[in-house]
């Protein structure tokens, strides 16, 4: 029998437990005839979550296409590579395709062959740094980055829309070839499409990234109109 209301597939998707954005910006995107399941986990320990595998076993119980982990690491300790390398286990644990935000944000970067790229985040300059860092390490040159200074991460739902408009249209005029934006708690999936025809630069913004490989990896290629050249064009 198919889901009456997940007719072509059922994406599953998990995030940090306080992250309130990743939800309605997923299922912003979503295209006719799939359904995106949501399950949360706790963030801590040495591997990320205690309760990601946990977590991610209740979530199939409805026969996902394919997990989406709403999460990036690029400021965490072990930076992208902990966060993958994680994942390649739930995949083999779960049995579908599992894809992550971190990972996913390069791929978008390297379907648009951007190498010198600025970058939005929600943290402060030091912790800028470990991000830049990180990046770097998948092969790309950061040009610029700009945080915005949210003091915890729950206060990273919180961002105005205004401030992250401002710091975009600063990341747009430092001669990048594309911008990536980064940590999946901050609202950015709605501004895309308005500041890449403002500005003349794509946007990989992380939680349009993760969808946009969820999707593919579900065997969904429906092209989206209204978030960006990536969603609507690759």
């Amino acid at each position: 029998m198919t889901d009456t209301l997940a007719s072509r597939a059922i994406i599953g998707v998990m995030t940090p437990a306080m992250n309130s954005v990743v939800q309605p910006e997923l299922d912003s995107m979503c295209p006719s005839g799939v359904t995106n399941q949501m399950q949360r986990f706790r963030l801590g320990g040495e591997r990320i979550s205690e309760d990601l595998f946990v977590e991610a076993e209740k979530l199939m119980d409805v026969n996902p296409r394919a997990l989406a982990i709403g999460l990036t690491t690029d400021a965490g300790p072990g930076g992208v590579a902990k966060l993958d390398s994680i994942c390649d286990e739930l995949q083999s644990h779960v049995g579908v395709p599992v894809c992550n935000a971190s990972i996913a944000t390069q791929k978008g970067l390297r379907e648009l062959h951007a190498k010198r790229i600025a970058v939005l985040t929600p943290f402060n300059a030091e912790i800028d740094q470990i991000v830049k860092a990180n990046i770097e390490k998948g092969g790309f040159e950061v040009i610029a980055i700009r945080g915005t200074e949210a003091p915890s991460l729950p206060a990273i739902c919180e961002t105005p829309l205004d401030q992250i408009r401002e710091l975009i249209r600063e990341l747009a005029a430092t001669g990048c070839d594309a911008i990536a934006q980064i940590g999946t708690a901050l609202p950015c999936v709605g501004l895309v499409e308005e500041l890449e025809v403002e500005t003349g630069k794509t946007i990989i913004a992380c939680n349009t990234a993760v969808y946009w490989e969820t999707l593919r990896a579900a065997g969904i290629h429906d092209r989206v109109d209204g978030y960006g050249y990536l969603l609507r064009e690759v």
